[in-house]
């Protein structure tokens, strides 16, 4: 009955109206070739057809967000930490591809959806986080998006019950969300997740995060979200310890680093280790992560680069990271924070000049 209930409060809802147009793109050539739906949302469904096995693996989660959610090419590149005109490139020769190809975009049945999740749920979770960069809903193209993954991740999780991927990912959009609130103070300035007041979590949300983690690990196996909601729940822990569990969070990272090839998997570990074993250590993983050019316009690379320089003393390199991250910072709060830090570091650099 719960579930009918869902389904149908689901076939009631409606497509955004900032989205239609660039939903024509995908529907009008083949929209005598599809089928009647047989997920119930359309947005949904259509994600689906956006896997399709004749599409590159690596431009299909891309794809869906600028088809189907209305992203565009400069916002997609970095979700997915490349350079806008590359990302710009890939989108092209997609669709030139499935023009020349001829690909039609049926919604396959329910027990092909599996071969096509992983790309939805990657496009669901760079909704998820385009929506959690805008926490103050300023930006109208972004106000409840984050809401709207969380949607489509219920969703996903009761159509496909026993797939551990979809659970986790769920799992890992509670885990985060449910600190929403504690991410500015109240008076609107960022506080970093170190300094958030676990009484301002959602617990209810933890809880329920901590119930889909533990479904997810029945099924066996560690996907990229089940490693990162795993990761969130560590975090969580703080609120019933009052510590951070960094060592299971260094781990964590380790193997998101080996299972994905990511370099902020990468950095992430490398932030781990210096809550673990100090900023020295910190400073050698970061070190060897320069080279990445994936990570020479990523904020929080330079920002955690800054933190750490500016701890083990080296002050000047400090203060050049912290101009390199406030430049890179769009977010007004946030880099109200990073120059109160670089603030902290030129007082400190004056001193022992």
């Amino acid at each position: 009955m719960a579930r009918r209930r869902l389904v149908d409060a689901v076939r009631r809802r409606r497509l955004d109206d900032a989205v239609s147009e660039a939903l024509q793109w995908l529907t009008e050539p083949w929209a005598d070739e599809m089928e009647p739906l047989a997920i119930p949302d359309r947005r949904l469904g259509l994600l689906f057809a956006c896997a399709h096995p004749g599409i590159d693996q690596g431009v299909r989660a891309p794809l869906m967000l600028q088809v189907v959610l209305g992203f565009d090419a400069a916002t997609i590149a970095s979700a997915f930490v490349v350079a806008p005109t590359t990302m710009g490139q890939r989108l092209s020769r997609a669709k030139a591809k499935i023009r020349q190809a001829g690909i039609g975009f049926e919604v396959p049945e329910r027990d092909a959806l599996g071969d096509r999740l992983e790309a939805v749920l990657d496009a669901i979770y760079a909704a998820y986080a385009e929506g959690w960069s805008d926490p103050q809903g300023i930006d109208a193209r972004r106000r409840n998006l984050a809401e709207e993954a969380i949607w489509l991740g219920r969703l996903l999780a009761s159509l496909l019950p026993d797939q551990s991927k979809a659970l986790g990912l769920l799992s890992l959009m509670l885990h985060t969300h449910a600190r929403r609130e504690a991410r500015r103070s109240p008076s609107g300035n960022y506080v970093p997740l170190a300094e958030r007041n676990p009484a301002r979590w959602d617990l209810p949300m933890i809880e329920e995060a901590e119930a889909l983690l533990s479904r997810a690990n029945l099924g066996g196996g560690a996907g990229r979200y089940q490693l990162e909601a795993a990761v969130q729940s560590a975090h969580a822990v703080r609120a019933r310890t009052g510590r951070t569990d960094w060592p299971a969070i260094e781990r964590l990272y380790d193997a998101l680093r080996i299972l994905t090839g990511s370099p902020v998997a990468a950095l992430n570990r490398a932030v781990a280790l210096a809550e673990s074993r100090g900023p020295e250590a910190d400073l050698v993983a970061l070190d060897a992560l320069a080279g990445d050019e994936r990570l020479q316009t990523y904020q929080p690379y330079w920002a955690a680069r800054a933190d750490l320089l500016a701890r083990s003393g080296a002050l000047d390199a400090a203060k050049d990271a912290y101009e390199r991250a406030i430049d890179l910072e769009s977010d007004l709060a946030v880099r109200d924070f990073l120059q109160a830090r670089a603030a902290i570091v030129s007082r400190a650099r004056s001193l022992t000049q």
